[in-house]
């Protein structure tokens, strides 16, 4: 089959327009390889658009301009009433699966490989090469005089449905290919979506639910979204979803005695697929005997999760073209390809039960209990729900059947419910208001996904988080109070609240381990010594959801004492500089639980203490109001003496540079923060200037 580009009456054409188009058909194609395949444009946006829309008009003006490679028929055509059978002159055969997951799989396949070319075991290794499994649909792609003029889906194998009008959709597949393509050539490939543009797909359904539109749904996984947008039968659908192509094999071709290609090994079959416009995976690579295909498969797994795109395992070709002829095939399926999975990354299992997981900074979350399913290479009893808007969004139930995912170190996660499956009547989630383990307030404030319990003094599950925060250097300050003697302390329940810490003896912390008398001695010290801080630095110490060091010493400025703070009404709050609705609400929401009141007075009553004041009118502060950003080394002053010079003149120092920030104090070797704050157009200073503006403070 043939294509005349202008049809039978194209005598009345210019000169000027056929060569026209033809001009703009081969930039509109060039551009879009690199756009789309290379992922390396050299124009922008709009003057493509341009290019295309000149094209559009001349073929509406010339509708016999119009031809099947035409870069505008990516979408046409009218939606299809059924899709019509197509019948493979190659067959499209489905490969053997290695059933050993592990890299050990592939030595399997090496040794039966061996046995049936009666190599031994002092020849040389066998040549092969080894690709990506795509989690996609099979395409088979015919391309006929150049011209792409058929897809169709792999189906039993020897007939598929014909998919033409969707596959043109795909701006990575050439609808035309070069000269020196062969006359006859038949593409294999997957058609698969990337991760990125299915989570926008579903972000975009979800939308659509929201407003109420009938019909929408969002998609299991990419493989599903993408099998059914091959399948649409309206073209225009089709082209809504973001599909994407990569080509791995051949059926008929031009034979070489008639003009087509001779290859002698499939990696070079796969670079001159991608000579000719084709996208190939980089992960493609050649690979000798089974000592790197066990490399190959061990790697590839250990980047699985990084890729772009779904994989569910590696497939092993032998490269020799002869060598494959030679091995042949057995009940359909070659004998020289192997297909060696990782383990399933989805499986399907019931739940038994929904519980609320406490977390160590009190973020409360849902819980699947599942009954035990093997995914991901472990076995799954839990699965997390995220917080209160994803499980009323997935509706997970107890009874249901679902879809559970775990992708190497991803915490497992329900994908989706089988609604067909659920049992009559089965109560939906509700997220408790109460915290699960102390019984304090759980509150979800204006703006965020979780909810948090509030009784973080108390909490058992935040109990080291507590004990960590409270002895950190900026806090009360325990030198020698770490992860390790925090995690003893806790788990051998010897500390389980904050004021425990002052009532441990040496017994007590020599029985530890690795805690001799000496570092046990030098705790007991430190502790005495923490007995004595600021109410600053306690009121940091307490952990209270959004009081940073900044927002404590503003609260002790203003306020002068703790009983002060703790019993300020919202609107007294309000009059701290630095502290905004949403801290004043945290404050007191923090102090209205009688657990955390109890807290502060058992510290109080084992000695911990601070000067107190009377509250005084503010001073005035030249630096008030003002945010700095201090990054790099300065000359003379460390980040902590600078930090403590610009709150002392009433400034404010913020851990990163944005819009609000005023000042960035810049040293040597200052990085990103520099480099943004200029973007910004952020004020930049050194250290000179600093002390110029602190000594106007002084002064």
């Amino acid at each position: 089959m043939t294509f005349d580009l202008f049809g039978s009456d194209s005598g009345a054409l210019t000169s000027h327009d056929k060569k026209r188009v033809l001009a703009l058909h081969a930039q509109l194609h060039a551009h879009a390889y690199r756009y789309h395949v290379l992922d390396d444009p050299q124009i922008p946006d709009a003057e493509y658009d341009r290019l295309f829309s000149e094209l559009q008009a001349l073929e509406s003006a010339h509708p016999e301009l119009q031809s099947p490679d035409s870069p505008t028929q990516r979408v046409g055509g009218k939606p299809l009433a059924q899709f019509a059978s197509v019948r493979h002159r190659v067959p499209m055969l489905s490969i053997r699966t290695e059933t050993d997951t592990e890299a050990t799989g592939a030595q399997h396949f090496d040794t039966r490989v061996r046995k049936e070319l009666g190599l031994t075991a002092s020849e040389p290794p066998v040549d092969y090469v080894a690709e990506l499994k795509f989690d996609g649909l099979a395409i088979s792609l015919r391309y006929e005089a150049g011209v792409l003029v058929q897809a169709a889906t792999r189906g039993d194998g020897e007939t598929g449905e014909d998919v033409t009008q969707n596959i043109r959709t795909i701006r990575q597949i050439p609808l035309r290919l070069p000269a020196n393509a062969p006359a006859v050539l038949e593409v294999r490939g997957e058609v698969y979506m990337r991760r990125a543009d299915f989570e926008a797909l579903n972000e975009r359904q979800r939308g659509k639910i929201a407003q109420g539109v009938k019909g929408e749904k969002t998609f299991v996984n990419p493989r599903n979204a993408a099998a059914g947008a091959v399948r649409q039968l309206d073209p225009a659908i089709a082209a809504q979803r973001p599909l994407s192509f990569f080509a791995y094999g051949l059926g008929e071709v031009t034979p070489p005695d008639e003009g087509g290609p001779e290859f002698t090994t499939h990696f070079a079959m796969l670079q001159t697929l991608a000579s000719w416009g084709f996208p190939v995976a980089g992960q493609v690579e050649q690979a000798q005997g089974a000592t790197e295909l066990i490399a190959y498969h061990r790697r590839m797994g250990a980047s699985r999760d990084q890729l772009p795109f779904d994989i569910d395992g590696v497939v092993y070709k032998v490269n020799a073209l002869s060598l494959q002829r030679q091995l042949g095939f057995v009940t359909r399926e070659p004998r020289w390809a192997v297909a060696h999975k990782y383990p399933a990354q989805e499986q399907l299992t019931t739940v038994l039960g929904v519980d609320v997981q406490v977390g160590r900074t009190g973020k409360l979350t849902p819980v699947a209990k599942l009954a035990p399913v093997f995914v991901g290479g472990v076995t799954v009893t839990n699965a997390t729900l995220h917080n209160e808007d994803e499980a009323r969004r997935k509706d997970v139930r107890v009874g249901d059947t679902v879809v559970v995912r775990r992708a190497g170190d991803v915490i497992p996660e329900v994908v989706s419910v089988l609604l067909e499956k659920r049992v009559h009547d089965a109560p939906q989630f509700t997220m408790p208001h109460q915290c699960p383990v102390c019984g304090s307030v759980a509150v979800r404030e204006e703006g965020e996904a979780d909810y948090r319990c509030t009784g973080g003094l108390f909490c058992g599950a935040q109990r080291k988080e507590a004990i960590l925060h409270f002895a950190h250097r900026r806090a009360v300050e325990v030198d020698g109070l770490g992860d390790k003697l925090v995690e003893q302390l806790v788990d051998s329940n010897i500390v389980r609240a904050l004021p425990d810490l002052y009532k441990l003896g040496l017994v007590a912390l020599s029985g530890l381990d690795r805690m001799a008398d000496k570092s046990a001695n030098n705790l007991l010290e430190a502790l005495e010594k923490s007995k004595q801080t600021t109410l600053s630095r306690f009121v940091f110490g307490l952990g209270i959801r959004h009081v940073g060091e900044a927002t404590a010493k503003e609260l002790a400025r203003h306020f002068g004492k703790l009983d002060a703070i703790m019993d300020a009404p919202v609107d007294a709050l309000l009059e701290v500089s630095d502290v905004g609705p949403i801290v004043a609400k945290s404050l007191r929401t923090f102090f209205d639980q009688p657990h955390n009141r109890e807290v502060v007075e058992q510290l109080r009553a084992c000695g911990v203490t601070w000067q107190e004041t009377e509250p005084a009118p503010r001073a005035f502060m030249p630096l008030s109001g003002k945010t700095f950003v201090i990054t790099g080394t300065l000359p003379n002053l460390s980040r902590d003496e600078a930090k403590e010079r610009v709150e002392a003149a009433g400034g404010k120092v913020a851990g990163s540079v944005s819009k609000k920030t005023d000042y960035v104090v810049a040293g040597a070797d200052a990085g990103s923060k520099l480099v943004k704050a200029q973007a910004l157009g952020v004020a930049v200073i050194d250290e000179t200037a600093l002390l110029v503006l602190l000594a106007e403070h002084a002064n």
